[in-house]
């Protein structure tokens, strides 16, 4: 099965058009559809419905569907681990939230570098479903997210506890009752569960985020209030461009450092939560 029919089916699923995803992938339409036709040939059946409302998904496709990205996932991992300097024996690969960028991957970079030169990384950011995802298909070994899903394979430990400051671009906010433009964050469950507790009225914003850059960058330009993880905004509090709100709760989310039970022996692994750790304990340090 050629890897670009699945390329080509993934794209026509997600922009439900054989013209976009041409586009998209720099071929013909004709190209596109010949692709889908010998996919379609292969799997024995219809993967698309055609009709005047457009394109969507069989109950085939819809199936496949689930499988194909993981494949696709799985060949572009596979053919970077083949084109490795000979010097390298293992690669890892880790998975994070957006969020946790700046603070913990760099300096997790630099030590993986000077500790573990014979060890390849490989980082996807992403949201936390996606990222638990790639975790259970095997293609990411483990993952920092703000939100789990919980299974007998798998390792969840607490891996830090991130505050979340409620700040507005308004130095007179003050009411947190008449919240004005409020932005919703949405740092995973415990955050959700505390803050419908708290500000009832503000579960129903017209605007919900869930990547800090979006939401910090959408305030500064337009206006408006929202939680955001501490250590982001202080720069901008110090400035004066963003202001805490006061008498506001300070309120918390964990980051889960998560990895498949069966990797708990595994060397390259050891050594990256090693890595991890002190990432983690340097931030944590220059932060307080």
């Amino acid at each position: 099965m050629n890897i670009e029919h699945i390329r080509a089916f993934l794209e026509v699923a997600e922009t439900g058009s054989f013209q976009e995803a041409a586009e998209k992938l720099h071929v013909t339409q004709s190209t596109v559809s010949a692709r889908i036709k010998t996919l379609e040939d292969r799997l024995r059946g219809p993967l698309f419905v055609r009709d005047r409302k457009g394109i969507s998904l069989t109950a085939s496709g819809q199936h496949f569907q689930r499988r194909a990205a993981t494949v696709v996932h799985a060949w572009e991992q596979a053919r970077q681990e083949a084109s490795l300097p000979q010097e390298v024996q293992t690669s890892v690969s880790l998975g994070m939230q957006y969020d946790q960028w700046s603070s913990v991957l760099m300096p997790w970079l630099a030590w993986m570098g000077e500790n573990a030169p014979q060890i390849a990384t490989n980082v996807v950011a992403e949201y936390s479903d996606k990222i638990m995802q790639q975790l259970h298909d095997g293609l990411l070994d483990l993952a920092l997210v703000f939100q789990v899903q919980y299974g007998s394979e798998l390792v969840i430990e607490k891996f830090r506890e991130e505050s979340l400051v409620l700040i507005s671009t308004s130095a007179e906010q003050q009411d947190i009752e008449s919240l004005t433009d409020y932005i919703y964050m949405d740092w995973g469950e415990v955050f959700r569960a505390e803050h419908n507790l708290l500000f009832p009225k503000l579960t129903n914003s017209r605007l919900s985020v869930g990547a800090t850059a979006v939401g910090i960058n959408h305030i500064l330009a337009h206006g408006g209030c929202g939680y955001f993880i501490d250590r982001d905004v202080e720069q901008l509090i110090a400035t004066g461009q963003l202001h805490r709100v006061e008498g506001a709760p300070i309120l918390k989310t964990p980051i889960n450092l998560v990895y498949p039970r069966s990797a708990e022996n595994s060397p390259a692994i050891e050594i990256a939560i090693e890595g991890l750790r002190f990432a983690r304990d340097r931030t944590d340090i220059h932060s307080s």
